[in-house]
């Protein structure tokens, strides 16, 4: 067969799976749909089909089958195709990745994508993956010192398997050696311009007058600097660019500065610290990094870094830059913001549940696997991207709805009796819809009921009690009647079967919500005491991680509806 034959007998042979016999226009559309060319052979095209038709029918029941395992075995390797793009001039065993924080908290759900992604491109070309920390700012962007192990144990939960581990703040020296190279080079001055002076300069592409500085005076004035000598703001190190060029940002910018404060790693060792841009020049190189993927904020520092690449003849890594992905529900929150939050008391730690960092979604009770593959999905492409925490609410649904038990939560509880109940009950409820495994409730004359539920209903609205019994509502006596243990024909499904509780069962129970402060305070049944450190789902309510449970009380994290 040609190749339009084989297409064709594929559509014919789906479409008879699908159908049973296929259908001879149904097969047409999807070829014209995939081959909009043959519009013009319609005709032809159709007499092709219909032979396709014959041929398929007077196979064997045997040669139907390997056609539809063809195709069966086709779909699958579509599925496995990679959801990323090919890097440029990458050799299996060759690449050589970095993802580069500074810990200065834990890594987010924005920073886990560099994380996710540079770990993935590695197991794709059997490469290497360094996690290095760009920890060389002791005061603005100050490292918190939990957080090095936060970075390393949420890698590891991930499945993000760094082969080296990196901290720039204890490599110090070697950056030394080589600003000392490029000043005895004379491709790098000491400046004692002040920011305002300097800008005039830059701003109008003149040199400052410390440009022409020897070799011989810049080293002796950067000893100078190791020494003390100098106080903050007072010499900085600039690497020579061109003063001219297009871009004021890339002129003769600073590659060290005094920053007279401890640092948490490695206390007051050092008062001469490098800039990110020249500490991750150098960095790369060493290392032997051989592709970068950073955002397209960042070409600047690409620009700047070439600088020093083009001094020491070296060949910079292939860069790819990626748009910034803004996520609905969180907004704009920087690590530096959300510092300054949980210092005020708004957010109760690093792993709040509102909060969009790694320890809050484990808290949660997400799953690495959903994380990681809605990480995987955002691509890496330059557009800008604009996302909801529903689609990896969706990935994560997907792993947990079958596993996860069901039970019974009210909140804002009312409590309500039921009038002519002839008896108190044992109920028994699947755990899950799926599971053979049963829990067991005491069903009562008084129940409690979340308000909602009883705000919504009219007077005599008839309403199912699930698994227990079916009941009328009266408005007017604060009550509900009794009508009958079986679902009544006049309870609308879905609407009208609602959870309840018996005090019997009741344990206090409050969970904490995705956003700032929101909490439900109410009663979940007993029989989740058993599931400390898991996700289960509060019927009609939202997946929910127990994070504590006893006889005093349950407390759950929201996970996601």
């Amino acid at each position: 067969m040609n190749e339009l034959e084989e297409l064709i007998m594929k559509y014919v042979a789906v479409n008879a799976l699908k159908y049973g016999k296929p259908n001879e226009k149904a097969v047409m559309g999807k070829i014209m749909a995939e081959k909009p060319e043959l519009r013009k052979k319609a005709k032809e095209t159709l007499e092709i089909v219909k032979e396709c038709v014959k041929k398929f029918e007077s196979l064997s029941e045997e040669e139907k089958r390997s056609i539809l395992e063809n195709i069966k075995e086709e779909k699958e390797e579509k599925k496995k195709e990679k959801i990323l793009p090919e890097l440029p001039n990458a050799k299996k065993g060759k690449v050589v990745m970095r993802f580069a924080p500074n810990p200065n908290g834990p890594p987010t759900l924005g920073s886990a994508r560099g994380m996710v992604v540079n770990d993935e491109y590695v197991k794709i070309y059997d490469g290497k993956l360094v996690l290095r920390f760009d920890d060389t700012d002791p005061r603005t962007k100050r490292p918190l010192i939990e957080a090095y192990d936060w970075y390393i144990e949420d890698a590891e939960w991930l499945d993000v398997k760094p082969n080296e581990i990196v901290y720039a703040s204890k490599r110090i020296p070697i950056y030394y050696e080589y600003i000392e190279k490029l000043l005895e080079m004379e491709k790098a001055y000491p400046c004692f311009c002040s920011r305002d002076e300097f800008k005039k300069y830059r701003d109008s592409g003149i040199e400052c007058p410390h440009r022409c500085t020897s070799a011989e005076e810049a080293l002796e004035i950067w000893e100078k600097m190791l020494a003390g000598e100098y106080d903050e703001g007072e010499v900085v190190i600039r690497i020579k660019t061109d003063m001219k060029h297009k871009d004021p940002a890339i002129r003769d910018w600073v590659a060290f500065r005094i920053i007279k404060a401890d640092h948490p790693l490695v206390g007051d060792k050092y008062i001469v610290y490098p800039t990110l841009d020249f500490e991750s020049a150098i960095e790369d190189h060493l290392l032997g990094i051989t592709h970068i993927i950073r955002g397209k904020d960042l070409i600047d520092s690409e620009r700047r870094q070439k600088y020093i690449y083009k001094y020491f003849g070296w060949e910079y890594p292939i860069t790819k830059h990626w748009g910034r992905i803004k996520i609905h529900e969180f907004g704009k929150l920087s690590t530096s913001e959300i510092r300054k939050k949980i210092e005020s008391g708004e957010y109760e730690g690093w792993d709040d549940p509102a909060l969009p960092t790694i320890r809050a979604f484990r808290r949660r009770g997400f799953r690495p696997e959903a994380i990681r593959k809605f990480l995987l999905s955002l691509g890496v492409g330059e557009n800008d991207v604009a996302i909801s925490l529903k689609n990896l609410y969706a990935e994560n649904r997907k792993i947990i709805d079958k596993e996860a038990n069901r039970y019974f939560f009210v909140w804002d509880v009312i409590e309500l009796e039921i009038e002519g109940l002839p008896e108190k009950v044992k109920v028994k409820i699947p755990k899950s819809p799926e599971s053979k495994e049963f829990r067991e409730l005491t069903g009562e004359r008084k129940v409690l009921l979340t308000k909602d539920d009883w705000i919504r209903f009219k007077n005599g609205e008839i309403v199912r009690l699930k698994d227990f019994c079916t009941v009328e509502i009266d408005k007017n006596e604060q009550k509900l009647k009794f009508v009958s243990w079986e679902l009544n024909e006049n309870v609308k499904k879905g609407k009208n079967i609602i959870h309840w509780l018996c005090w019997k069962d009741a344990v206090v129970c409050v969970v904490l919500g995705d956003k700032p402060n929101l909490k439900w305070g109410g009663f979940v049944e007993r029989n989740v005491l058993k599931e400390i450190d898991k996700v289960v789902q509060f019927e009609r309510f939202a997946f929910c991680r127990i994070e504590f449970a006893d006889e005093s009380g349950v407390r759950a994290i929201y996970t996601h509806p």
